[in-house]
């Protein structure tokens, strides 16, 4: 079906988790009163991203109050965000939820912490073990958060779950200049568009902006259609409130146009996969 989202290109401030949803829900209900059926933040939304030793400090646990407002936000407009989720046995995940109709539709926990250069995820937060498609009111879905989009296999799953639209939250710092642009911006944009061509697929990507111990997030959210196509796209450095109208119609056209999901052999990969495996472990 048709429907209208939001990219909520925000400048949460680090570790200040009461004022994080106070933006949070301002958002909502501009998106709200405009009509808005989906609203996506950004990875670590609600906390910040750089946190460290913050992050038992701003963990939420699933039937915390906090989340349960967000979960009655979700009556009026489907949400995707990110934050810290801590879990009954105390370890923490970089987790994204995807609220609808007033309940939890789909937890994600990033599975692919990066720990280089900037990065120092896994000396923090537990890693994920899946990738799931699930089914929403526009379709079938799947979550990533960040580092999980580079890796090639993450959006394959999903896709073979499934999945018509992948929605990516992203806390992307500032890296790189390629001539007039940036470095970070262009390679995000060189993968967004790659992904949904090569899965037929719609990719809708959320960039947080601001600054965390001097490092800048760049924003630059998009939208890109099957195609391959850039359709909208936030701007670089500030804040944004990116809307994006979704036309079924273009999905099952580049399904007609170029049936890549439809020749997928996904038996021929399961048994080359298991093949490598074999190998690797002799």
């Amino acid at each position: 079906m048709d429907f209208t989202a939001v990219l909520a290109q925000i400048k949460p401030k680090l570790g200040c988790v009461a004022d994080n949803l106070r933006i949070i829900e301002s958002e909502i209900t501009k998106a709200r009163e405009a009509g808005i059926d989906l609203i996506i933040f950004p990875e670590l939304a609600v906390s910040g991203y750089f946190l460290k030793d913050l992050v038992p400090e701003v963990a939420l646990k699933l039937d915390s109050p906090e989340i349960a407002r967000l979960i009655e936000l979700s009556n009026g407009i489907s949400i995707a965000i990110g934050f810290v989720e801590e879990s009954d046995d105390y370890l923490f995940y970089n987790s994204a939820l995807y609220l609808e109709s007033g309940e939890i539709r789909h937890l994600h926990r990033k599975v692919y912490l990066p720990t280089y250069g900037l990065f120092d995820e896994q000396r923090y937060l537990a890693r994920g073990e899946k990738f799931r498609a699930f089914d929403t009111k526009f379709g079938r879905f799947g979550l990533l958060i960040c580092e999980d989009m580079w890796h090639l296999s993450a959006s394959y799953i999903l896709a073979m779950d499934g999945a018509v639209t992948l929605i990516c939250l992203s806390s992307s710092p500032s890296r790189g200049i390629e001539g007039d642009s940036l470095g970070a911006a262009a390679s995000w944009q060189k993968l967004s568009s790659t992904t949904a061509l090569f899965l037929n697929c719609r990719v809708l990507y959320c960039n947080r902006v601001g600054f965390e111990d001097g490092v800048n997030f760049w924003g630059g959210s998009e939208y890109v259609a099957p195609s391959g196509k850039s359709v909208v796209r936030g701007p670089l450095f500030d804040e944004g409130f990116v809307t994006v109208k979704i036309d079924e119609g273009s999905l099952r056209r580049e399904r007609i146009f170029s049936p890549m999901i439809r020749d997928e052999s996904l038996s021929v990969t399961m048994k080359e996969l298991a093949r490598i495996s074999g190998e690797r472990e002799k």
